[in-house]
């Protein structure tokens, strides 16, 4: 792997300062004083909407496009911030980052979320900080005029629909590349680790901590190897492989999929009275491939949606959660059989946020995945062939899906490599056991990445994303952001059986 530039920072300088260190010498000579300027925004904080507390307040700041043309392009990152309940500075630690994951996952909202679960004890001594990541939401947005179906990655490999796969691929990234290729290169998880070293200046912190769901892990990581003497506090929940992160990724989905598919047929089968799928695992296994036969043949209407077969290996990451996956398919069994037209379970659509393009997420999403790992994807469409024909026999859930091409095949690097993290600075990381998005394989991966870290692993632990789940996890992290204290080894927490 090629090794990018890490920044280092020298504790002790004043914000003014701060942004002179150990970046390359070039730049950090040519950089000194417009970076500076950056140090010394003041945000105009106000209230961020009429449905949230006033105390929910918001602001945007300048960055540079470019880190290493710090005088030329500026964009927009927005923030908000939650301050501390308490009134005491003595009880107030600082401010915590939070970022949900994507890449392209918007945070400005992250103080006030609901499905943040902080305890008043967080809360009481940190400022909440939420932003959107340079081009997504409202942080200087990015489009790529994508339609709808041109936003779509659920293509699982055919023989008959490879050249239109390739085509899609090849159109996302020129489309991008037409609207915003100036832009894009920038758009890396480096630069955004900037970005949240501009912010924790701007608020005139010394130090960060953080908390970072999924890909937000991995921006975590790059930020404590690139300023380890600004990183405090830093949970990192449903942690990715800082390795794997690129194409890998995918790949280590399909195969997490499979035990969880095994899994899900032994509870499921050990249950057969109340779901009728199957009394051995062979037998639930063998309902499930047939309903995605029948399917192949004439799609099943479940609840008004039409399903094809295609379409229920794509909901692939149910299986993790048992008992959701087990009613779901016993939903569409009686759908198929026409027996019922109990409406199927679906999520709500994302909504966009004022003056953010319909494709942002989608823009944004493969602008930071392309250029962070460009280098991981092969450029030949027939290698994307065969990895999916050989990944479809090994993984028949949704190999062919993870391994089928993808947009970065035509993309044009990034602005620098990415970041090798290998560190000691502390760290907590949280991982459920039956993760379908993050395998607890990535968790424990990022965990030999940050030496200094603690693991706390939820055995039996399902779905992607620990916080507000398990009440030993969030113990955990709780005593950590409070006080600092990581647990003396690894842990594991248990998840509650299901009644």
């Amino acid at each position: 792997m090629a090794v990018g530039i890490v920044a280092t920072f020298v504790s002790g300088l004043t914000p003014a300062t701060a942004f002179a260190a150990s970046e390359p010498a070039a730049v950090a000579s040519a950089a000194k004083a417009p970076l500076r300027h950056y140090a010394q925004q003041k945000p105009q904080w106000q209230r961020c909407d009429a449905k949230n507390p006033a105390t929910y307040q918001c602001a945007t700041i300048k960055v540079p496009l470019d880190y290493s043309d710090p005088g030329g392009k500026k964009i927009d990152i927005a923030i908000s911030r939650l301050r501390a309940s308490s009134a005491s500075a003595k009880e107030r630690r600082g401010v915590l980052l939070l970022n949900p994951g994507g890449p392209g996952g918007p945070g400005l909202n992250m103080p006030v979320h609901p499905d943040v679960n902080l305890p008043e004890e967080v809360n009481r001594r940190y400022d909440l900080i939420g932003f959107d990541p340079r081009g997504v939401g409202r942080s200087s947005p990015v489009s790529c005029g994508l339609t709808d179906d041109e936003q779509d990655l659920e293509r699982p490999y055919k023989a008959e629909t490879f050249a239109k796969d390739v085509k899609w691929a090849r159109t996302v990234a020129d489309k991008c590349r037409a609207r915003a290729g100036d832009t894009l290169r920038h758009l890396t998880t480096r630069n955004t680790a900037r970005d949240m070293d501009v912010i924790r200046t701007v608020l005139g912190e010394k130090r960060i901590s953080y908390l970072g769901f999924s890909y937000g892990t991995y921006l975590g990581a790059v930020y404590t190897q690139m300023f380890p003497r600004r990183t405090d506090r830093f949970v990192l929940d449903s942690a990715t492989d800082p390795a794997r992160y690129g194409r890998g990724m995918f790949q280590a989905m399909a195969a997490r999929a499979e035990p969880a598919f095994t899994r899900w047929t032994e509870w499921t089968a050990r249950r057969h009275t109340t779901y009728e799928l199957g009394r051995t695992p062979a037998g639930v296994r063998k309902t499930f491939w047939d309903l995605v036969a029948r399917a192949d043949r004439e799609p099943v209407d479940y609840g008004g949606t039409l399903f094809t077969s295609d379409a229920i290996r794509a909901q692939r990451a149910m299986f993790s959660r048992v008992r959701e996956a087990a009613s779901w398919v016993t939903g569409l069994k009686k759908a198929a059989e026409g027996k019922t037209r109990t409406p199927a379970p679906s999520p709500l659509p994302p909504t966009s946020a004022r003056d953010v393009p319909s494709d942002n997420n989608a823009a944004s999403a493969w602008a930071v995945l392309c250029a962070d790992t460009r280098t991981s994807w092969p450029r030949d469409p027939e290698q994307y062939r065969r990895d999916a024909i050989r990944d479809n026999t090994r993984y028949p859930l949704s190999g062919d899906f993870e391994s089928n091409i993808k947009p970065c095949a035509f993309w044009k690097p990034g602005s620098e490599p990415r970041t090798p993290v290998n560190n000691t600075v502390r760290a907590l990381i949280l991982q459920n056991e039956w993760d379908p998005a993050t395998p607890l394989a990535e968790g424990q991966a990022m965990h030999r990445a940050l030496r200094g870290s603690r693991m706390v692993t939820v055995a039996g632990g399902e779905g992607h994303i620990v916080n507000g789940t398990n009440s030993c996890a969030d113990r955990s992290a709780t005593l950590y952001l409070t006080t600092g204290r990581l647990p003396a080894k690894d842990l594991t927490c248990r998840a509650p059986e299901s009644p």
